[in-house]
């Protein structure tokens, strides 16, 4: 089945963009609908031209996978009784994808498929980097803290009432030997 012709953005391709296996893919039904043509015949494609996606391209889903995507994902619910195991594209195995169904379609949203997987990558970045200033801040701050303790443990020394000091007696003493 053929998927209605809808514009396509970067917002929408970033959206359907999963990690799975440590890896950022595209389901084949997700990148079967943006290219416009039928998951079957995407994968039809993919076969054919074996040699140009690798398992770093494209790989198949296991049943545990399937159904974590079926489960997390609403608009994949559909694949939930298909006696098919879907495929997983990566960000390269989505451009070889348009290359081999070379339709004018496909080399268009390729376009995008690109751009939302750098987008990605840049936002993962930035993560990254905000993670990496946030520990930075912490370990500092942890040191902070024991130096807040011991202040606060030294102000209360200086502020608890002291006993005042024994007055000593003016004289002589007689010693008890």
């Amino acid at each position: 089945m053929l998927a209605e012709k809808t514009p396509t953005s970067v917002d929408k391709v970033a959206s359907r963009i999963l990690f799975i296996r440590g890896k950022k893919v595209l389901i084949d039904a997700d990148l079967a609908q943006l290219y416009e043509v039928s998951t079957a015949a995407l994968n039809q494609a993919m076969r054919r031209n074996r040699e140009r996606f690798p398992e770093d391209f494209v790989f198949q889903l296991t049943s545990e996978e399937k159904q974590e995507v079926v489960t997390s994902c609403d608009h994949l619910a559909r694949l939930k009784y298909s006696p098919n195991q879907p495929h997983a594209y990566t960000e390269h195995g989505a451009i070889m994808a348009a290359s081999v169904l070379n339709s004018a379609r496909a080399v268009e949203v390729s376009v995008f498929v690109v751009r939302a997987f750098v987008q990605l990558r840049e936002v993962v970045s930035a993560n990254k980097e905000i993670t990496q200033k946030l520990t930075k801040i912490e370990q500092r701050l942890a040191g902070h803290d024991q130096e807040i303790q011991a202040l606060i443990i030294a102000f209360r020394q200086l502020m608890a009432p002291h006993a005042p000091p024994k007055k000593r007696q003016i004289g002589f003493r007689k010693s008890e030997d």
